[in-house]
């Protein structure tokens, strides 16, 4: 059945000559991409308690993502069917392995939180529809099965509600905060020693490894590497720093869109660098030391030093 509707999808797509391809392949790319810069602005700017909760949000869900996919194992969809042939270029980002869709985990937390701190509800909507729109992607170009997807919601859904239970514990005993951010480092690192040593499928077509079990740990001391880095980054900015949101006037709007610009940048060009100077594995994890101390702890230094000089 899921062939099936994958074959409809390829002949849809083929009969309208890729007309939307395009388009689902900008959708897939920006969720995986640039779509944490929305979080990263409500934690600068509006409101840092919701912005926290949506990056534990989304690291939790990338931890999930780490362990059923390299528990489950399974194979993409043109390794079970030589008939399905993925459109464009989506082929050359979709590696790996297929269950659950790793861009679906990415963006429901992440919309999905946004979603559950607007107050507007076509704002909802539009959020829930940018996941469904984030699902229905990775079918139409032929990368992930329905289940693939639909799996991937519902975990990217239990991460949101695992962060709503964390943050709102926190907020009724404040003094357990060293706990849970201990329990966050301990599964983080527990989890990046499981896919490590954990045994692999060598199946090996034409004498070519379908799936190199290395690379996949690497992805994964990037995915669950990051749980143990938000929570040692989120006790240091609390104990230490302590920030403030700038709000949404014109100085804070700027200092914001520039810390993003920065961000961007350091998305785009920091990790190859890393992965040269500390290995391939190492390097995941450094890019995830510089990019959660940079956005939890650097760049909230700087707009609390702004806010300060602009009282004096």
């Amino acid at each position: 059945m899921d062939i099936t509707y994958l074959l409809w999808l390829q002949d849809l797509r083929n009969g309208m000559n890729d007309a939307w391809t395009p388009f689902m392949e900008w959708i897939s790319y920006f969720g995986i991409r640039n779509i944490i810069l929305l979080p990263v602005f409500v934690y600068w700017c509006l409101d840092k308690h919701k912005g926290e909760f949506i990056l534990a949000a989304w690291k939790i869900s990338q931890t999930i993502n780490s362990i059923v996919k390299l528990t489950a194992c399974v194979y993409r969809p043109w390794v079970r069917d030589a008939r399905i042939i993925p459109a464009g270029d989506s082929i050359k980002t979709a590696g790996g392995y297929s269950f659950p869709s790793g861009h679906t985990m990415m963006a429901t937390p992440i919309y999905g939180g946004l979603a559950t701190i607007t107050k507007s509800k076509l704002a909802r909507m539009f959020w829930v529809a940018l996941i469904l729109i984030t699902m229905f992607s990775r079918n139409y170009l032929g990368v992930h099965t329905p289940q693939d997807v639909l799996v991937g919601a519902a975990l990217g859904v239990l991460s949101i509600y695992i962060a709503q239970w964390m943050m709102n514990y926190l907020d009724r005993k404040p003094e357990k905060r060293g706990l849970v951010m201990s329990a966050l480092f301990a599964a983080g690192v527990l989890t990046m020693v499981y896919v490590t040593y954990k045994p692999y499928p060598m199946d090996y077509v034409d004498g070519k490894l379908l799936v190199d079990p290395v690379k996949m740990q690497i992805d994964a001391w990037g995915d669950a590497g990051g749980l143990p880095v938000i929570a040692l980054a989120w006790y240091i900015e609390r104990r230490w720093i302590n920030f403030t949101p700038t709000g949404l006037n014109f100085k804070g709007v700027i200092l914001g869109a520039i810390g993003l610009v920065i961000l961007a940048f350091m998305t785009e060009c920091l990790k190859d660098p890393l992965k040269v100077a500390f290995g391939q594995h190492l390097g995941k994890f450094a890019y995830q030391v510089v990019f959660f101390f940079y956005v939890m702890i650097l760049w909230p230094l700087v707009l609390k030093l702004f806010s300060r000089g602009s009282k004096s």
